[in-house]
């Protein structure tokens, strides 16, 4: 059975193959849109898109283009016509695949969204209505998030930013940690938000 929240200024459909928005996650569309008004033009880049509504709500708060990606067949499925349905299709392009292996290597955004899996393998049992591959988000909680960390320092304009969901401070410490030893990457952690009511947290990560 398909079912729809608000989320923003958006109605949201989803069904219990994928994983539920969660409505404190506007707070990271916000976010990011407050970012657009400083960073170059270009396009933005949602991975781990899910239902799309992360990015939908971002880029109607915005004039700019999107490419949303997700390696679930049914998140895409909605997230296009949750793009039809809020009117973006034209500024939409939803492909489905790992994160790391549908850009071309010549396209750049200028900014990221990922809402990337980050509860611990050990830990998902826990959640036993959310699809564990949409949650799972390996050892450490920073396996896909990682990739998603990857994908964006090789597709970030210069000057642009991207903002992160992962499951506490702790994993974005780690995460700035390892950041800091590779320093190649040209990324950094640079503010960490906590959301009230959150089960997460919101990671702005640019230029090193």
């Amino acid at each position: 059975m398909t079912n729809m929240m608000t989320f923003g200024n958006l109605e949201i459909r989803f069904d219990d193959r994928v994983l539920r928005p969660r409505p404190w996650t506007q707070a990271q569309s916000e976010w990011a849109a407050e970012l657009a008004a400083t960073v170059p033009d270009g396009p933005l880049l949602e991975l781990c898109a899910g239902v799309g509504h992360l990015g939908l709500l971002l880029t109607s708060l915005t004039d700019r283009e999107l490419v949303m990606i997700d390696a679930d067949e049914a998140a895409c499925e909605f997230a296009r016509a949750n793009a039809r349905a809020a009117g973006l299709e034209s500024r939409v392009e939803v492909r489905h695949g790992p994160v790391d292996a549908l850009l071309d290597p010549a396209e750049r955004f200028a900014l990221v969204l990922a809402d990337p899996p980050w509860v611990p393998s050990r830990d998902t049992a826990r959640y036993p209505d959310d699809p564990g591959f949409a949650i799972d988000g390996g050892p450490d909680g920073l396996s896909v998030a990682r990739t998603c960390v990857e994908v964006t320092a090789r597709h970030l304009y210069p000057g642009g930013a991207a903002v992160l969901q992962l499951g506490d401070e702790g994993q974005a410490s780690r995460l700035d940690d390892e950041l800091a030893a590779r320093p190649g990457d040209g990324l950094r952690v640079v503010e960490v938000r906590t959301v009230p009511g959150a089960n997460g947290v919101l990671v702005k990560l640019a230029g090193g």
